[in-house]
């Protein structure tokens, strides 16, 4: 076994060749290149860690969670333990550059889980069908739904790395949790991932993690402002492209901007092996040219974000007001001697959600010593934790700070 050390957990293994096969392959190592938490380093300077990272942590973290519950009983075998590896370690080998920001700029209506699917399925191909299990695993197909669950579930293995992990590198302490604990607590009843009562104090914690960490990394609002506006650069550079504007890019990357590429077009392999040579040096070495290209709204917006001239930004429980947002964008228009519709592009408004526990999509069950079962929002006696069930929506509004 390949041994590795990771600077949050020590040393880990890779417990079966096809696994560091696939770790070999151009697709996989493509995450050494591709940030986990996009632009947060603007705000958290150690945030530099990669999705390469992450998926080798919660791969380890899937090999102590099978061992826990074979321990108890469990019968996973090893084909259905190798296969949940599989889809663990390839859950996000869909992510673009910087993430959410590709999937909202220059790509029409694809996510990162579809082409993590359509990645799975060629490589499934490549491999001679070694990754079917893996597959039906990823995509809720097996008849064992517990195992889907490890993979993406309200206690999976990705958020239980996440959060550890995002934590350490971030230096955002909220967000640690008691996932050793968590992991050695899980117990299947009729084919649902539960938790042992005595967990409920580390449940509570995870919970509270998550909003934390929420709040104050993925939906900080310095990060919101800073991925917007790559959003919108990205957005002026496609709308350039497709009218034939000559722009700087890597050959992959201008094929998106020049092109309409959405989920329809990913059924062809070789639009989908294009995206897969697509990390965060495309994007940036592209950014740091548009700084000084002829259109100014381009020029601007790529260079205050090399430069870090973030947009400010302000949150509030409802909508803002349309009169407000029209008389901000008036004047980036007549400052910058641009169009209302093109300032656009510098006053942004929009809504972020922070739903820590959705007992609606996946329960988070408690197995009390009688076999009866509670959720955790019922059964906490932490009013927080019966709070935290219920999502809440912010609305963000962005504007130059040059103004």
């Amino acid at each position: 076994m390949k041994i590795l050390n990771d600077p949050v957990y020590g040393f880990i293994s890779v417990p079966d060749p096809l696994l560091q096969k696939l770790i070999d392959h151009p697709w996989f190592q493509r995450l050494r290149y591709i940030k986990q938490l996009g632009l947060s380093h603007l705000v958290y300077p150690g945030a530099l860690h990669t999705r390469f990272h992450h998926a080798l942590g919660a791969m380890h973290l899937m090999g102590l969670a099978l061992e826990s519950l074979r321990g108890k009983g469990h019968v996973v075998t090893e084909d259905e333990g190798l296969g949940a590896h599989v889809a663990i370690l390839l859950h996000d080998i869909g992510h673009g550059p910087f993430s959410h920001a590709l999937e909202h700029s220059i790509v029409d209506d694809v996510d990162h889980e579809v082409i993590s699917s359509l990645v799975m399925d060629a490589l499934n191909k490549e491999f001679g069908g070694a990754l079917e299990t893996g597959i039906r695993i990823f995509r809720n197909q097996h008849p064992k739904r517990f195992l889907h669950q490890l993979v993406s579930g309200q206690l999976d293995m990705d958020r239980m790395d996440y959060l550890n992990r995002d934590s350490f590198y971030t230096g955002v302490s909220e967000g640690v949790i008691g996932g050793d604990r968590i992991i050695k607590m899980l117990q299947v009843v009729d084919d649902e991932l539960v938790v042992e009562e005595k967990a409920i104090y580390s449940i509570e914690k995870f919970i509270v993690a998550r909003r934390l960490m929420y709040w104050q990394v993925y939906l900080h609002k310095t990060v919101v402002a800073c991925e917007q506006m790559l959003v919108q650069t990205l957005r002026r550079a496609k709308a350039l492209g497709l009218q034939g504007v000559p722009l700087f890019g890597s050959p992959t990357l201008l094929g998106f901007l020049h092109e309409r590429r959405g989920r329809p077009s990913f059924n062809d392999p070789a639009v989908l092996a294009d995206f897969m040579r697509l990390d965060d040096h495309d994007i940036m070495g592209a950014v740091k040219v548009w700084a000084d290209h002829p259109d100014k709204v381009l020029a601007r917006l790529a260079s205050d974000l090399l430069h870090r001239r973030t947009l400010r930004i302000r949150l509030q429980n409802g909508p803002w007001n349309e009169v407000h947002i029209a008389e901000l964008r008036e004047k980036v228009a007549a400052q910058l001697g641009i169009s209302t519709t093109d300032a656009a592009h510098f006053v942004i408004t929009g809504s972020i959600v922070n739903n820590a526990y959705d007992p609606g999509k996946d329960r988070i069950e408690l197995r009390y010593k009688d076999g009866t079962l509670r959720d955790i929002a019922e059964a906490s006696d932490n009013l927080g934790i019966q709070a935290l069930a219920r999502p809440v929506t912010k609305w963000y509004l962005a504007w130059p700070r040059w103004m």
